[in-house]
This record gives C-alpha cells, structure tokens and sequence, in this order.
C-alpha cells in the first residue's frame, strides 16, 4: 500500500493535530502500511504508539495491539477516542471487563468500527478469543513492550513467548514489535522468537539529553525524598519501590509531610488502581509510589522527576523507568538512592530460580553495579550498554561531568590487564581477572592453576576496587569488549591488542563506594542524632526544662528527656507539630509542654539567623510493629501482661519492655487493671511518690533508694509506665 507524502501528513494532521513526525515516525508507518514485518527499538518520548496507531486508523480492518499492562491499554484507549468521535474507534480486552462489556466490543469489531484493539497476551491465549479473532480482518499486530519477549529482557513474562504460535493459528498478517529498551542481544531473541528476521529494523538514539541522572548514597532516603519533593512543589513524579510495603510507607510519609501523593501496586484492587492513575493524570496527585517490578505504564508527559528508592535489577529497567521523565522533552531528574546492600538483597531473591536464570541475573546486576558506581559520564556508560557510542567525554548533564573527581594514571595497569586476559585466553569473567591479579586463591583459581601465571598478584597494591574500576572504564574506551552470549567473557578488541603494541596514556577515575550506605532505613524519618548539634542551644533548653519542671512541681526527665532536647537542638522545631516528630515528645507532650521550647527554638533561631535545613523537620510515620499493635489493643481489652507473654512466647520483661517504648514515644496505656493484680495499693503509692522527687527515672537509682528486697524490678517498670503515662503523657 504506497502512500504519498501528502496524504500520511493529512492523516496525521486529521487524526492528532500534528503538521509534522518525529524522527523516524514517518518511515516506520510507510513500512507498517507497506504491509513489511517492522521492528522499533525507540527509547521512552521518542512516539512509538504513533507508529501504530496512525497505520492502524489508515488500514482496513483492526489493528491487535498486544500490551502487557492493562494500565496502559485503558490511558492509551482514552486518548485514541479522544481524537474521535466514535468511542467504538478503540477497546481493550482484558481480565477487568465483565460478559456484556466483552460483548459490546466484539458487536464494535464485527462491524468494522474498531480500528486498534489492545490486548493483554493473556486474554490472547484464551480460545474463545483465537476462534473470534480467525473471523475478523486484521490489518497487523502490534506487540508493545516487546522486550518481555527476551529472557535478556528486564521485565520477560513467559506468556510473550508463545504469541508466534498464536498470532500464526489467528493468520499470516504482518507484525510490528516495538520496545524502547533492548540491547543488542535481546533484539536478537525478539526478533528470533517472533519469526520476524527479515524485519527492518528502525534503532532511535537512546539518548535523552533533557534527562538528568545522578545516584545518591543511601543514608537517610525518606528524609532525602521529601527535601526533594519539597524542592519540586507542584510537579509530577514518580517514586519506585521495591516492595509493596515500602511503597506504602513511603506514600504514606508523604502524605504526612503534606505532599499530595498516593501508593500504586499489583496488590491494591484494579478499581484503585484506575482512580490512582486518572488523579495523577488530572493531576489531582503529584507523587505516584509505585512497585519497580509493577511499573506504572502511564502516558504522561510531564512527568518532572523520577526517584528510585532501591536501584532496579537491571540497566534497562532503570533506562525504562527514569524514561518516564520529561518525555515532553522538558526537565527531567532521575535520582536513584544507591547502597550495594541493595544488590546483596537482589541477590538473595534469586536463589531457588533455575541456574541459567541466576546467571543472567547476576549479569544484569553487575551491569547496574557498575553504572551506579561508576565515576565517568553517566550518559556514556548508558548509550554504551545498548551500543551506542557517546562521543563527548561531558554531558553536563549527570552528577558525575558536574562534579568530576580526580583522574589517575593507569597506563601500566591497562596492559597488565590486558595481558592476564590473553593469559587466560580469554574464557573468563572479570571477577576471575581481579582475583588473579590480586592473588585472591579462591577456588576457580586453583581448578585453572592460575595462581602458577606470572601474572598472578601483579595488582596486589592497587586491589580489587581499582581494578574492578580499570576493567569498566577500558570497555568504555573500546579496549575491551563483554562477550554476553557467554555469560560475560571478557575479550580484547583490536583496539586493545593495539593498546598493548604501542601503550598510551590512561587516565581513570576511582569509582565511588557504595558499601557503607544504609540499605535499611526504616526508623530514620523520626530518629534522632547521637548529641546534640547545637550545644549551646541544648544547655538553654536544659534550663528551660528545669525552670517548667519547678513550675509544675515535676522532675525534669518527666518534662522531657535528654535524648528529645539533643534533637530539638539538631532539628530545631519551631511548631507543635515539628516538635511531636521529636523521639519520645508525641502528641500528649508536646500539648502540654512543648510551647515555651519552640518559642524559645523560634527566638534562637531568628536571633542567630540559622537557616533550618528542610530535611530535619520531616514528619515521620509512627513505626507500630504488629506486637506494639497487639500489646495497645490487649490492653485496651485488659488482658493480662503474663497472657499477652505466653501468648508470643515472650518473658513478661520482654513484654514490659515493648511498653516502655510505646509510653516512650508518647503513647499513653492505661495498665492500672495488671498493676491492681500484683502490687497492693500502698506499695504503688510509695515508688509512683518516689518517682515525683526523683532526679531521673533510671531503675538502678529507683532500686538503691527503695531497696531491692523491698521491690521487685518488674514492679519499679511497671509503677514507672504508670508514671510516665500520667504524668509525663
């Protein structure tokens, strides 16, 4: 079907209001039209949807549209109706419609009014939809996402495997696959897999210079997030998870913190899901926190900013993922938190999958070791990986040209490397290669006798870090190359042999160590510093404390802690609800002592003109762990503290102790009803009075002034919770 230039530009002008095509746009459609199998390998922005949907609405019969999220299909049906005006013009078939809906679009169909149908491959496999489908004139498939197609890929879903076999029982139409993530290995697999090796092939740059990237050490993420949130106010973005859990919590701390964000997941209903995305899209929510392995499939292009809260499994999760940043070709910030704790945690999940797949996982988590550490462009490092060759040695538009770090010469290292890889002929990994050169006798070494190369512990001063950092950077520069058909042998490349003939300068930046970053951050939003930044501050408020505990006839310790005025003083709070996040000052406190404090901090501040870093007034979310919730509610209930510790299995102490927490956080129990039952009325009296006059509220002190036979451990805790819960609560 030959098509003029004219009449593509009138139909793309008719359809969606454009006058003109981006990049290859217009010769991928002719070819589509042309009836040729095609493949489209363009990054995230670049239009593929255009590619089939103008050559869908162009052609007779439907276009099957074979789309992994069902998220997708609905934003992209949504849209395709919006410039028609027939609804019937696009539908989906997937798990979410109910008999009748199924119904109408099949009546839609039959008629010849549907032009794109989406289809998850699913719903394909399913035979009342191959034996509907064999009846309908079908113009192409298109299968979007193509990538899930590869066990290279970052996101492969078996089901993509049989869509050859099933697309040949519907009939022989012609086939577009496009992915806007594929090395060049997987878009081998795809292109085997579909039978389409005659496909002409259209390969978009990867390169998304409007795309800042930069990793950040993981140490104190929630609190990094909202600062950066706070810094983008009024901007779309989208935050990824690794677990169902932290997405949640971290939605959650959002929200508290007064960002208008919500939680997306495989695990919430479809319905919520829907309501989620349109609210994002209506921009009713500024902040998605989504699951890496869900991912959002949302068609917006204003996306300003990605965040990765844990790093994903592979290169091209991560280039797809920060894609869905300024894909109008505006600003677009991609910050990923980084700790190798990370990967040591992917790692473990892979265990128990077959050894091919753990292989290839591992390969893939090296691939994002080693860009996230990385000290050279990062851009480069990138295009690289799906061979594309960046010729600028700065992009001005990563962390790492922004603040470059000191080069050091490596010439001598360079063809020391090289060597021991001809030594070995070749046949080795790089982790192989550095345990040679460092002498690290582990057993590979010893099967290849290894340690007997002159070369074995040459590297021993430089270690394993350097030389990890050569082996990156020389396959950056062409010297060598990662054979991945075979599980990434390292080759020299003619370059290489080149390098060692005739050795030049080679000068290397040291890569960054991630080892001591914080994988964990579970109760950072709310914790408190050992000591006080501000120690002037921290004495003045000491004296405050004191001056208050008098007033009201208390002990000091009552009013607050040590540990909440180190905090005051690094965090300097200045409203009641800054200062209920500070450890151990809770609601309760804060109403009732906390105004002359933050009047106090508020005159510091603006007297001494100290800047109040944002990240140090974060709202936390109140960590309550399921025996903390079950201890509250018990309690509520009156049950005994001997039954709530036989129950978990735990020492009355143990239980005692969870309490001490709750009532330390500012949380006010009432266990009078157990106290009643193991320590008669006068006891109680006798040490809740001694806790009235005493300087602090330690147990030792409590023990020496009441004597330990007179009083038992357990009791002096107990009548302290009392304490502390009434008075202090």
């Amino acid at each position: 079907m030959l098509v003029e230039e004219n009449t593509l530009n009138e139909a793309l002008n008719k359809y969606f209001g454009y006058d003109q095509f981006k990049g290859a746009q217009e010769e991928v459609i002719r070819n589509v039209l042309a009836r040729k199998n095609t493949f489209v390998i363009m990054p995230t922005g670049g239009g593929k949807s255009m590619c089939y949907q103008l050559p869908a609405l162009m052609s007779k019969g439907t276009a099957i549209i074979i789309s992994p999220l069902i998220a997708l299909m609905k934003n992209q049906v949504d849209a395709i109706r919006g410039f028609n005006t027939d609804d019937g013009v696009a539908h989906f078939l997937n798990s979410s419609l109910n008999k009748a809906e199924i119904t109408r679009v099949k009546q839609d169909i039959t008629n010849g009014n549907t032009k794109l149908l989406y289809v998850a491959p699913e719903s394909l496999t399913k035979e009342e939809n191959i034996k509907f489908l064999k009846e309908v004139n079908i113009s192409f498939f298109a299968i979007d996402e193509a990538h899930c197609i590869s066990e290279w890929g970052h996101d492969f879903r078996p089901e993509y495997r049989r869509l050859r076999s099933i697309i040949e029982q519907i009939g022989e139409v012609p086939i577009i696959a496009l992915t806007a993530t594929a090395t060049e290995k997987v878009q081998a697999d795809i292109q085997k897999n579909l039978g389409m090796m005659d496909a002409q092939v259209f390969k978009a740059s990867f390169n998304r210079p409007n795309l800042y990237y930069e990793i950040r050490p993981k140490v104190n993420v929630l609190k990094e997030m909202i600062k950066f949130v706070k810094q983008h106010t009024g901007k779309s973005g989208i935050i990824y998870c690794l677990s169902r859990k932290k997405v949640e919590e971290v939605a959650q701390t959002l929200t508290v913190n007064g960002i208008k964000a919500l939680p997306y997941h495989a695990g919430l209903d479809a319905g919520t899901r829907a309501s989620t995305q349109d609210k994002f899209l209506m921009e009713e929510m500024d902040v998605i926190v989504a699951t890496i392995a869900f991912g959002m499939g949302i068609d917006k292009p204003d996306v300003r900013f990605v965040i990765h809260h844990d790093i994903p499994k592979s290169l091209e999760g991560y280039y797809q993922e920060t894609g869905r940043a300024g894909r109008d070709g505006r600003e677009g910030r991609c910050v990923t938190f980084y700790s190798y704790k990370d990967i040591e945690k992917l790692e473990k999940f892979m265990k128990g999958k077959p050894v091919a797949e753990q292989e290839i996982g591992k390969q893939l988590l090296s691939e994002t070791v080693g860009y996230a550490e990385t000290s050279v462009c990062r851009r480069r490092v990138l295009l690289n990986y799906f061979g594309e060759k960046y010729e600028s040695d700065n992009c001005n538009s990563c962390d790492n040209c922004l603040h470059p770090k000191p080069l050091i010469e490596a010439q001598d290292e360079m063809s020391l490397l090289l060597e021991t890889i001809l030594a070995v002929k070749e046949k080795h990994q790089a982790e192989h290669i550095v345990n040679i050169l460092i002498g690290q006798l582990d057993q590979q070494v010893k099967n290849y006798k290894h340690n007997a190369l002159e070369v074995f512990a040459e590297g021993v001063e430089q270690g394993e870090r350097f030389w990890t950092t050569l082996i990156r950077q020389s396959i950056l520069a062409g010297l060598l190359t990662k054979d991945i058909d075979n599980y990434g042998l390292l080759k020299v490349s003619e370059e290489g042999h080149a390098f060692l003939k005739n050795p030049t300068s080679f000068k290397i930046a040291i890569d960054s160590k991630f080892e001591d970053a914080d994988a964990d951050e579970d109760d950072e939003a709310g914790a408190g510093g050992g000591g006080a930044a501000d120690e002037q501050l921290f004495e003045m408020l000491k004296t405050l404390r004191k001056n208050v505990a008098k007033q009201k006839n208390l002990p000091p310790f009552v009013v607050f802690q040590d540990p909440s005025l180190e905090e005051m003083a690094t965090n300097y709070p200045i409203t009641i609800d800054e200062l209920k996040n500070i450890t151990g000052v809770g609601n309760g406190k804060a109403t009732k002592y906390g105004k002359p404090f933050i009047d106090l901090i508020k005159k510091y501040v603006d007297e001494n003109e100290i800047e109040r870093p944002d990240d140090m007034v974060v709202k936390s979310v109140v960590n309550k762990s399921g025996l903390k919730v079950h201890i509250i509610q018990n309690i509520d209930r009156r049950i005994s503290l001997d039954d709530m510790a036989k129950s978990k299995g735990l020492k009355l102490e143990d239980i005692i102790g969870e309490i001490e927490s709750i009532v330390a956080s500012g949380t006010r129990v009432d266990i009078q009803y157990y106290i009643n039952e193991v320590i008669d009325e006068e006891r109680q009296e006798e040490v809740f009075d001694y806790f009235r006059t005493a300087e602090n509220d330690t147990i030792e002190a409590a023990i020496n002034e009441m004597g330990e036979n007179e009083y038992t451990v357990d009791e002096i805790r107990l009548i302290r919770i009392k304490f502390m819960s009434e008075v202090a609560n």
